[in-house]
């Protein structure tokens, strides 16, 4: 290859990588008193400035950066008028407010994390505003005659305004559980200063289904790194019980194959299997894969099955990785996260295995390279 033709190549490749990285946002703010709005990216602790860009006398701006992978940002005119945005590359974001409510009042399209995080602070928005109405008829009926029973029925209204809000969040964070804007409703509060959610299940499905996918965000870290805080503090795991007693039977999973046909866990009864919980954007799984194929095919004529769990959305990268790792064993997973065979298993993290007995009963876990055939051969040889 000529040396100028191979210049102009590798320019492309650049050119074409770095567009595709590049997010833009074009808006308009009606009856702007600012004359400039700022693009803050949102870090775990503060903000660092990302882009900004001058308000026309017609309130239209622009901006553009790169990035490459969904990221938090701040919206601002000031430090009063600020709304927050989930951002992906190549997004081309329009938005537009109104300055004199430019924080509730605003509409954005072209980017899906950020309509899910607008989706959440209006809920959350609507929630506080209801709880603090009832306290104040609460605080203004406190010397009334009948107030007690009045108290009792108030207080019933808004435990139930409160319950609402944190099944709208669990439901939330279980249908969202890849999309970025689940860890915004982790951390959400009530204008009491208490976390909406506080089921810990809810955010180790969040938190195992992002470090998969995005392991290299501190958003992410710091979510994961909270919830093994959490699990460690936690008193009332059964399953982890489970696991130290052994000898329960395992939960049972009912996955579709890539033919669409259910292969449920407990018809590989009198086999040894190893679940393995995995993603197929994970370099750790597809690292596993290969030790995975050397183990199943000395064991697998001695009575050793694997029963792999996807836990991504997208079958085409599914069933492309398959055949590149030439993953000739039991594969399920329902393309929405396999998210009950998760929540089943305790896992936080990808990847993950467990090792059962021809009863279904678990014996080991997280059998990683070399431990993997250790155990194998001490239970088939």
């Amino acid at each position: 290859m000529k040396p100028k033709v191979a210049i102009l190549l590798i320019s492309v490749v650049l050119f074409s990588c770095s567009k595709s990285a590049q997010v833009e946002i074009k808006g308009t703010i009606t009856n702007s008193m600012s004359k400039m709005i700022y693009l803050e990216k949102l870090e775990v602790e503060g903000t660092t400035p990302f882009d900004s860009s001058r308000i026309d006398s017609r309130g239209n701006f622009r901006m553009k950066g790169i990035i490459h992978e969904p990221t938090f940002f701040l919206l601002k005119l000031n430090d009063r008028k600020f709304i927050t945005l989930l951002l992906d590359s190549a997004e081309k974001v329009t938005f537009s407010a109104d300055f004199l409510n430019f924080a509730n009042d605003y509409t954005v399209s072209g980017s899906y994390g950020s309509q899910k995080v607008k989706e959440l602070n209006q809920q959350l928005l609507k929630t506080n505003t209801r709880i603090d109405s009832i306290r104040s008829v609460l605080n203004l009926n406190a010397g009334s005659s009948n107030f007690e029973e009045k108290k009792e029925r108030l207080l019933s209204e808004m435990n139930n305004v409160y319950r609402q809000q944190q099944n709208f969040s669990k439901k939330f964070i279980l249908e969202n559980p890849f999309s970025m804007a689940s860890i915004l409703a982790i951390y959400q509060k009530f204008n009491d200063g208490n976390y909406i959610i506080q089921d810990l299940q809810t955010i180790k499905v969040a938190a195992s289904a992002l470090h998969s996918m995005y392991p290299n965000s501190e958003h992410v870290k710091t979510l994961y790194e909270d919830t093994k805080k959490m699990m460690k503090q936690s008193v009332n795991s059964e399953f982890q019980e489970l696991v130290k007693n052994q000898g329960i039977n395992s939960p049972e999973i009912n996955l579709p194959n890539p033919e669409g046909r259910r292969i449920p866990l407990s018809s590989l009864r009198g086999n040894y299997v190893l679940i393995q919980f995995w993603s197929c954007y994970d370099p750790n799984s597809r690292m596993m894969n290969p030790v995975l194929k050397e183990n199943y095919q000395k064991f697998h004529s001695k009575g050793f099955e694997i029963y792999q769990v996807c836990i991504d959305t997208s079958r085409q990268a599914w069933l492309k990785v398959m055949d590149t790792d030439q993953m000739n064993w039991i594969n399920v997973g329902d393309m929405k996260g396999s998210i009950n065979a998760l929540n089943s298993y305790n896992i936080t993290t990808i990847p993950s295995n467990y090792l059962l007995d021809k009863d279904g009963a678990i014996i080991a876990k997280d059998l990683i390279g070399p431990s993997l055939y250790r155990k194998l051969s001490e239970i088939l040889n």
